[in-house]
């Protein structure tokens, strides 16, 4: 039987659960567990290199800016590989392929970092990135392509895996963090790396539960996608790279890829493989300011080739791809920043009443949803244990361990009579928050209130930025060695998610809605490298949390964050009626 036919076959929605096919679960338990080892150990990254040398638990006792360039080196490579994976996916190995490769390759990077050790550190993110660029565009294709001939059920369906990526994330940091706060760093980065190898395991054995879907491409299904873009409308004809078109995407790519590395090993090891200096000034700003400047010009040079439709609502994506960096500049302060924040400077202390109090939300917080996806778990097997026994089997394993560790935690926290939350322990708070509020915010877009992209975009900034005044508020006027009420950092979560939740509508739903099918690869990729840029900045911006706090104060390098996002949001909205113009009645 054929791709198409199988996936437009009744059989694949006979095994239903929750009314969806079983193969969904499927994947969303193995965006779960690669999402578990990749927040797990994102959470403890910067914790690890920025800890003492000669704490209980050591780490690598760096400085936070240079903590701040390696991490933003790998969060922006994060967004840069897929592009490449998804590529070599679509041409030569088929999503399920890629997805598996991936995902072992992710598990050697965790496996290497559990040494703790400089090479195996460097080798560990590396794979990391590596696999991730395999793993994350694959994963949504496989999705897609099982409901092509469904569409009416796919906004159901990628709901379902949505909360599946936030359960990973949630319970990942949760659990890694509280490991390595508590038995030692290799620990923490080793749960990543076993929950990842068992995740890739129920993967792979659910075969049957595919068919053919996101199997290896043949060639007459290439050529029949090449033919299918014949017959294009007039205002999607062909506009293909020129040979200017080449040498200046691979200039740029190639001095964008040298300045990432070039951070780091300049920060850190005093290697330079960028000029120090160009014409007086910083080598690696003009260079990577040269490299912008060249996309640019692509860019802009291509969407001139196009007819005034799609011309304009090709410049409404450049428009809102330029926000995006904005918004994860200061979004991604919860991966570098607010850790250290939350470590250095909240009183994280409770004894009495307080720790009861918390135990009591924390273990809530943790079982319920356990007990939830548990359930969904055993629908799961239900359906599917004849056709992938073993596939449950290992699922079954993996829960086994987390409610295991679980348990374990929620007890040592009983027994303790004062306590410390672990740093580590606030960053589960975006994804509790998301679980929590996604339907009621999804709602309010059903509702008569549902604003236009840039009023969104634009909202969503703003409500993010009033997390960071908070925190602002909260740290304002503060002496040397007095530490913040965690509530401050706890409200800002509450902020951050609700900005995220506002803003998350506009994003690559936009980019597929307004680019044509002849350009949405490289569309797509301009739109993540514009997320890679705001990572990097947000580290880079991050790790400078120290420096601006002693030359001014903490108050301060929060209003960074509060007012640039604010006059961001402002001018987006601002500009709502002529982004309205520019996408030409795509809502």
């Amino acid at each position: 039987m054929n791709q198409v036919s199988e996936t437009e076959s009744v059989d694949f929605f006979k095994s239903k659960v929750l009314g969806h096919p079983s193969g969904l679960f499927v994947l969303f338990f193995t965006e779960m567990w690669e999402r578990f080892s990749f927040y797990g150990m994102r959470v403890l990254l910067i914790l690890f290199l920025t800890a003492a040398l000669t704490d209980n638990n050591p780490g690598w006792g760096w400085n936070a800016e240079n903590a701040g360039a390696l991490y933003g080196t790998y969060a922006m490579l994060l967004y840069i590989t897929p592009i490449f994976g998804g590529i070599l996916a679509d041409k030569y190995l088929g999503y399920r392929w890629a997805v598996v490769l991936g995902s072992i390759i992710m598990t050697l990077g965790h496996l290497f970092m559990a040494f703790d050790t400089p090479l195996f550190m460097y080798l560990g993110l590396g794979a990391l990135v590596v696999g991730t660029g395999f793993f994350k565009p694959n994963m949504t294709s496989i999705l897609s392509e099982m409901y092509k001939s469904f569409p009416e059920k796919k906004d159901g369906a990628y709901t379902i895996f949505y909360m599946g990526v936030n359960a990973g994330a949630f319970f990942g940091m949760l659990l890694c963090g509280y490991l390595a706060n508590n038995l030692g760093w290799h620990y923490g980065f080793g749960l990543a790396g076993i929950f990842m190898l068992l995740g890739t395991l129920q993967f792979w054995l659910a075969k049957p539960l595919f068919g053919s879907i996101g199997d290896r491409p043949n060639k007459n299904e290439i050529s029949i996608k090449a033919s299918s873009y014949t017959e294009e409308k007039e205002d999607e004809k062909p506009n293909p790279f020129t040979f200017l078109d080449y040498v200046l995407i691979t200039l740029s790519t190639i001095i964008g890829l040298l300045y990432a590395f070039n951070d780091p090993l300049s920060k850190i090891g005093g290697i330079h493989i960028l000029p120090k200096t160009i014409f007086g000034k910083d080598g690696s700003l003009v260079m990577i300011l040269i490299a912008l400047a060249l996309f640019l010009f692509v860019v802009i040079s291509r969407i001139l080739r196009y007819t005034a439709i799609v011309r304009d609502r090709l410049i409404a994506v450049v428009i809102f791809a330029f926000f995006t960096i904005f918004f994860w500049m200061a979004f991604e302060q919860g991966a570098s920043s607010l850790v250290i924040f939350a470590r250095d400077n909240v009183d994280r202390s409770l004894s009495g009443t307080s720790l009861t109090m918390f135990n009591i939300v924390n273990s809530l917080l943790t079982l319920v949803p356990l007990l939830i996806i548990t359930y969904v778990l055993y629908l799961l097997a239900k359906e599917t244990y004849k056709k992938a026994f073993m596939s449950n089997v290992v699922l079954a394993i993996t829960f086994i361990g987390v409610w295991a560790i679980s348990l374990w935690m929620l007890y040592n926290e009983f027994t303790k009579t004062d306590s410390e939350i672990d740093p580590s322990w606030f960053s589960i708070l975006n994804s509790f928050f998301i679980i929590a509020l996604a339907s009621t915010v999804s709602k309010l877009w059903d509702s008569k209130f549902n604003p236009s992209a840039a009023i969104k975009y634009g909202l969503g900034l703003i409500i993010m930025a009033i997390g960071f005044g908070l925190l602002a508020y909260g740290a304002h006027g503060i002496q040397d060695g007095v530490k913040v009420s965690m509530l401050w950092l706890v409200l800002a979560y509450l902020f951050h998610t609700l900005g995220e939740l506002f803003s998350s509508p506009v994003g690559l739903s936009y980019v597929s809605k307004l680019v044509p099918a002849r350009m949405i690869a490289f569309m797509f990729g301009m739109w993540y490298l514009a997320i890679a840029i705001g990572n990097k900045l947000a580290a880079a911006v991050g790790g400078e949390i120290d420096n601006i706090t002693k030359e001014y104060s903490l108050s301060v390098f929060f209003l960074i964050f509060t007012i640039i996002p604010i006059a961001a949001g402002l001018l987006v909205i601002a500009l709502n009626p002529v982004l309205k113009k520019l996408m030409h009645g795509v809502k």
